[in-house]
C-alpha cells in the first residue's frame, strides 16, 4: 500500500522547499517555496513522534553536514541521509545515526555510471544492503527518463529502464526517484513515470516532484497499485502549503499500517 514519505531538503544549513530545476552551482536563479525557521531536528523529531518511517534528509550543497547530523541526533537509525554521500563518507553517515545513506551523483562520474564505485559504497558499508538507497532522480528526455546528476542540472545516459533497475536492484534497499522536472511546482506527479517505476521495479520505491494534496496519494496508490510510495513537500501545511496537512498525510499512513495489521 502506497504511504507517505516524509523529507527534510537542506539548503545553506536551512529547512527549504525549492523548486528543484532551479538548483544550481552558484543558485543564480533559485526559487524557494519556503524556508523553515525551525531547524531540522525539529522536524526528525516530529516525524519520530508520528511514527513516519523512511523519511529523507537531503542535502543540496554545502553547509549543511551540522543540520543534518542534528536530524540524527533527533532521531537516530530513523533517517535517510543524501547528498554528497561517496565511498569516504557513507559509512561516517551510518555511524551518526542514519538509518540508511543515499547515493546519487557520486555514481556517475563524467555522467557514466559506474558500478564499481557503487561496489565501493556498498563494501564500506559492510555489504549491508539495507544500509544503501540508490538515488535515481531524472529529468524527462524524449519518451523516457535519464537520471540527472549535480543538483539535478547534468543529464546522464543512464536511463531508467528494466534492464538498469535488475541490474541495481540487488546492491540496495530501495530507490528514491525526484521527478526533477515536477519537484517543487506543486503541479501533480509524473503519472507516467510513477506507473512505469511499478512495473520495472521489485524493491521498495519512493517517487517525489509534484505532489500537492491527498488525492495525489490517492492517485499514486491506484497508478502503482499500491507499491510506490510518494513524498509530498511544498504542499505540505508545515512548509507553508496549502494543500494538504501533515495530520491528514499521518492519519494516510495510520489506516493503511491499521489494514495490514
Amino acid at each position: 500500500m502506497t504511504r507517505f514519505r516524509p523529507c527534510i531538503d537542506l539548503h545553506a544549513g536551512s529547512v527549504k522547499q525549492i523548486v528543484g530545476g532551479t538548483l544550481s552551482t552558484d543558485n543564480a536563479g533559485l526559487k524557494t517555496n519556503f524556508t523553515s525557521d525551525d531547524p531540522a531536528a525539529y522536524f526528525a523529531e516530529l516525524y519520530k513522534k508520528n511514527g513516519l518511517t523512511g523519511a529523507h534528509v537531503i542535502m543540496l550543497g554545502p553547509g549543511n553536514d551540522a543540520a543534518a547530523r542534528e536530524a540524527l541526533v533527533a532521531w537516530p537509525n530513523g533517517l535517510q541521509v543524501g547528498g554528497g554521500i561517496k565511498d569516504s563518507n557513507a559509512k561516517d553517515w551510518i555511524d551518526a545515526g542514519a538509518e540508511a545513506v543515499i547515493i546519487t551523483s557520486f555514481l556517475f562520474p563524467s555522467g557514466s555510471f559506474s558500478l564499481e564505485r557503487l561496489q565501493s559504497v556498498l563494501s564500506v558499508l559492510g555489504g549491508d544492503t539495507s544500509k544503501l538507497v540508490i538515488d535515481l532522480s531524472c529529468r524527462r528526455v524524449g519518451d523516457g527518463w535519464r537520471v540527472a546528476m549535480d543538483k539535478w542540472q547534468t543529464i546522464t545516459e543512464f536511463q531508467i529502464s528494466k534492464e538498469n533497475i535488475a541490474m541495481l536492484e540487488p546492491y540496495c534497499s530501495e530507490f528514491l526517484i525526484h521527478a526533477a522536472d515536477a519537484e517543487g511546482l506543486q503541479a501533480g506527479i509524473d503519472e507516467k513515470l510513477v506507473t512505469y517505476l511499478a512495473e520495472i521495479c521489485t524493491i521498495p520505491v519512493t517517487y517525489a516532484g509534484g505532489g500537492r494534496n491527498i488525492q495525489d496519494l490517492e492517485l499514486v496508490e491506484r497508478l502503482s497499485n499500491g507499491k510506490v510510495d510518494l513524498t509530498i513537500g511544498s504542499a505540505l501545511d508545515i512548509f507553508g502549503g496549502r494543500g494538504v496537512t501533515f495530520d491528514e498525510c499521518c492519519k494516510w499512513n495510520k489506516h493503511r499500517d491499521d489494514a495490514g495489521r
